[in-house]
Formats: C-alpha cells, structure tokens, sequence
C-alpha cells in the first residue's frame, strides 16, 4: 500500500479511538469540564500530562530545531526538562493543595481582587494563543504532506476534531483521550528511531546509536561534523550562540514551563495532594523516553539528508525529496545553472531551503522505512499537537466561563450555564486559534518559545510569591504582572514582528535573543512586585493564613505541644 493510503487507515483508526474516548467520557458537570471530577489515577494523569506537555514543538519541531542549530538546539532540552522539574517540585503540589480549578483563579483568591484575576486571565489567554499557533501549525504541516491537502485546509481539519472532543468532554474526555495519544505519538516516535538506529549503527538504542560508530567505522557525530565542515556550517557539536543567551533561553524556557497554565491545571484532577506528586514523577519518566531520544533522531535526519540530497542532479534525487517539494516546504533554486543541489552556509550560493519542522516527520523516508511506519509518524505528530492544542483550549475556555463570566460578572450562573459558557468559549478559541495556525509567527518551536517567555514574564514570579512570600499583596501582584508581559510583547513585537521600528540581531538588549528574554521580563516583574508590595499595605490576616496554610501539612507540628 501506499503511504497516503496508510495514512488515512492509521490516523483514521487513531481518530476514531479519540472521539469514541470523548463520547464515553463527556463531561455532565462542570467539575468533570475543568478537572475531570479530580478522580484521575496518578500513571493515568501521568501519561496525561505527558501528552499535554509533549506538543507539536517537541514532537516535530524540537528534533528538527537541533538538526539544525546542534549543539545550540540543546537549550530547548535543558529548558523544557528542567522546568518540568522545577513545576513538579516548586508548584504543583501546593497549588493543587490551594484547590482552585484554574491559574487566574489562584491569583484572584490568594491576591483578593478581581483585577488581579483579570490581569492573569489576559496573561493566560496571551500565553496560550501564542503557544497553541504553534500546535494548528504542527496539525496543518502533517497535514499537508501525508493527505496531500494545503497547509491552511490541513489547519481547518485539525481545528474540528480538536473541537469535537474538546468542547465534549471537556478536562474528563481530554484526560482519558490523551492517554491515548501518548501512547500513539511515543509508538510512532520510537519505532522509527529504532529501526533507522540499527540501520546507521547497528544498535537498537537510539541514546546509545548517534554515539556510535557508522558501517563505515567513523563516530556518527565526527562523521556530522566533517559533513558540516565542508558544506561551510559551524560545526554539530560546537556552538555558536552567545553564552548569556544559551543561558537566558534556558532559563526563560525553565522558568516559563512553571507558569503554563495548561500544565498546571492537569495537577488539579487527581484525588489528593500526593497524587500531584506521583503524577509528575510518572509524567516525567514519560517525557524522558521521548526527550532523550530526540538529539538521535536529529543526528541521524541530518547526516541522512546532507547524503541524499547534496551535490545530487534532478535525477538523482530521491523520491523523498519530491514528495516534500510539493507541500512548498523544501526548495531548490539552480542558483548556478549546473543542475546539481548545492547545500552550502553561504546564503548567496545555498540552492536549498528547508523547513526545519519536516526533519522527524521525513526522517522515516528519507532512510527508506516501510510506507507503515512513515504514516506511523504522521498519526503521532498529529497525536502530538492536538493533546497540547486541546489543553490549551481548555484553560482558554475555563478562563473566560470560570474566572470571568462565574467569578466577576455573573457569580449567580447556574452550573448548566457555566458549561454552556465553556464550550461556546471553546468554539470561539478554536477559530482563533486556527487563524494563528495559518498566519503563525514563526515555525513551530520558536512560536512556542516565545509563549513560556510569556508565562515566564507574566506568572511565575506572582506564583511563586504567592506561596512563598506572605507580604506579597494585590498590588505588587498586579503591577509585576503587568510590567512584565508588557515587557516581554514589545520585545517579541520589535523583534520578531518588525513594529516599533523593528530591529536586527545586533540591536537585541545585551544580545540576548526574544526568546530568551522571558527571563529579562520575569526579575523585572519579581523586582517591581516586591518593591510595590513593601509600599502598599500588608495583605489581610485571612491570605496570610491561607499563605501558611498552603505551605505547611495539616496538622504538623501537634505532636510536641502534648
């Protein structure tokens, strides 16, 4: 069979599993819409987050970010495992302790006042509109390559099956959907790394292979080099980015995972406080098989592709090369007329233009896999965006029913009511998400990178505050708040979309990167939020107690008094 013909069977199959999960979990009550009635199993919740974390950026993009960039692609490891750490750790058991459905709904309780909660709710919708762009992106990019459909069309598919169980089954029917897709896009991202680890190395362990030697007794890694050498590219495994911006991108990225509110809210569908635990651990375990095995699957997409394409005539192309070239998202220009790619750094003589988002998604045909194991791929790419996309969705339509149509301006909703207002809040959040998924800011992982700059600049510190710091008030919160996203957008405005006079590399502040200037944004914030807080008066006795209360285990600290 063909590929095409593969792909519909297995995304087919993959889709069907999803929406029957969605039909047999739908949600009846608002509980079960935001939280999934907290009665998720810790593996469960695990795999869960797992998938929610694990998006279109990590699936697709990420490898073919370091099969790009090498040694600089490594930011977007350390960043994004590190933070899951950092969550894990530092936030989620004591906001699943504080109790509240949604990130605004923390900040509106612990900072008492309604603006704070609106200032979080813009900060949530900012953040997750950014970061699911990236996803519609990653669904239309699939899309387009393996039903032959345009890139756009490809977005509109993805935005109403996304749609279909989101809006259905609410937190409950996402939960139990993305456990299903974990397994799907872990399957479809191991397999062929697997299978094109034994091809190149001989070993079946992807970690072990792109450290191994070649058939040809060359280390992989020094044979990439070589290839990177002569082509006029810096080398793999050295890096060319300025160390205070590796630095600051990893940071931003560590920083920005703990304030994702997409993230945060799966810790709220368990049972108890150390359930929350347990699923981060087991969540973490999840995320490493596949985070681990990316910089393989980056190094074997790139020495393959340097070999199969450089210095090759029109004929000698393979057929992967072709089938690429009609989705418009690999080029060849005969800059010099002789017929032959040239694969070069040097802009003015570099006759191909790659998408770096293709690499996993072509990596399976470019090494000449089974047609199976490529549609494989394609199911798990798409697993991969629309569990992130759907969590995403939520914490937008939980933002604008819970915290703002329930919490401010109709607190006397019925519960009917406020799951009417979710799901048309869902609808909505879809269409503009879709439209963000045709007019992206960028390819998919930077898009990405550019909404945990958001979350760093805009949560963390009013998180962590919160918890740790009892003289923390409303004002401090809310100033911080707004002074670092707003920060934070004209940086990303100037630099990534030109207003504001735009402006090169060579005017970033200190030479740090927009996407790593979430980092900058967030010790503005924590600066300006203590200095406001220790000028305006002291939060009422109540928060403070709620701040204790948080912290420390119940009844901790009785057994010496008797």
């Amino acid at each position: 069979m063909d590929i095409q013909t593969w792909t519909w069977i297995i995304v087919g199959l993959t889709f069907a599993l999803y929406i029957g999960i969605a039909i047999w979990s739908r949600a009846s009550s608002t509980g079960d819409f935001y939280v999934a009635g907290k009665g998720v199993h810790p593996i469960a919740n695990g795999l869960a987050t797992a998938a929610d974390w694990m998006s279109a950026a990590s699936f697709i993009s990420m490898a073919g970010l370091i099969s790009f960039s090498g040694y600089d692609g490594s930011v977007y490891l350390m960043g994004w495992t590190g933070g899951y750490v950092l969550l894990a750790l530092l936030l989620a058991p004591y906001l699943r302790k504080f109790g509240k459905f949604t990130v605004p709904d923390f900040i509106g309780d612990r900072y008492y006042s309604n603006v704070a909660r609106i200032v979080a709710v813009l900060c949530a919708l900012l953040v997750s509109f950014t970061y699911v762009a990236g996803q519609m992106r990653g669904v239309g990019l699939v899309f387009s390559r393996f039903l032959e459909v345009n890139i756009n069309t490809g977005v509109f598919i993805g935005m109403f099956i996304v749609l279909f169980y989101a809006v259905l089954g609410g937190m409950k029917g996402i939960t139990y959907t993305q456990v299903a897709q974990y397994c799907v896009l872990i399957f479809a991202f191991m397999v062929p790394a697997i299978f094109i680890s034994i091809q190149m190395t001989g070993n079946p362990i992807p970690q072990i292979g792109f450290g191994s030697t070649g058939a040809d007794g060359v280390y992989l890694l020094d044979k990439l080099d070589g290839l990177h050498r002569e082509l006029g590219f810096h080398e793999y495994t050295s890096g060319s980015k300025a160390k205070i911006d590796v630095f600051f991108i990893t940071a931003a990225l560590m920083i920005g995972t703990a304030g994702l509110p997409h993230v945060i809210v799966r810790f709220f569908t368990v049972k108890k406080v150390s359930d929350a635990r347990k699923s981060a651990g087991w969540a973490l375990l999840f995320i490493a098989v596949l985070y681990t095995t990316a910089p393989a699957i980056a190094v074997f997409a790139r020495t393959n592709m340097i070999e199969t394409v450089n210095n090759k005539t029109r004929e000698e192309l393979p057929q992967w090369f072709n089938n690429w070239e009609t989705t418009g998202l690999i080029t060849f220009e005969d800059k010099n007329v002789d017929g032959r790619i040239q694969y070069v750094a040097d802009a003015a003589k570099n006759e191909l233009t790659i998408d770096q988002d293709i690499m996993v998604l072509a990596n399976p045909e470019i090494a000449r896999l089974p047609n199976w194991i490529i549609a494989l791929v394609a199911a798990g790419g798409l697993a991969a965006a629309l569990s992130t996309a759907a969590g995403l969705l939520l914490v937008i339509s939980s933002s604008i029913s819970h915290d703002v149509i329930k919490k401010i301006i109709k607190p006397s909703i019925t519960e009917k009511g406020e799951l009417v207002a979710a799901r048309l809040s869902a609808i909505v959040a879809v269409v503009i998400a879709g439209y963000f998924g045709i007019n992206p800011p960028d390819f998919v992982a930077a898009t990405v990178a550019l909404a945990f700059g958001l979350a760093a600049a805009s949560f963390f510190p009013a998180i962590i505050l919160g918890i740790f710091y009892k003289r923390m008030n409303k004002e401090g919160a809310i100033a911080g708040m707004i002074v670092g996203i707003s920060l934070m957008l004209y940086y990303m405005l100037r630099f990534k979309f030109d207003w504001f006079g735009g402006g090169t590399k060579e005017d970033w502040w200190w030479g740090i990167s927009p996407e790593g200037f979430g980092t900058v944004a967030m010790i503005i914030n924590f600066i300006v939020s203590v200095t406001v807080s220790l000028f305006t008066p002291k939060p009422p006795k109540e928060v403070q107690q709620i701040v204790d209360d948080i912290r420390i285990p119940s009844n901790a600290g009785e057994a010496h008094v008797h």
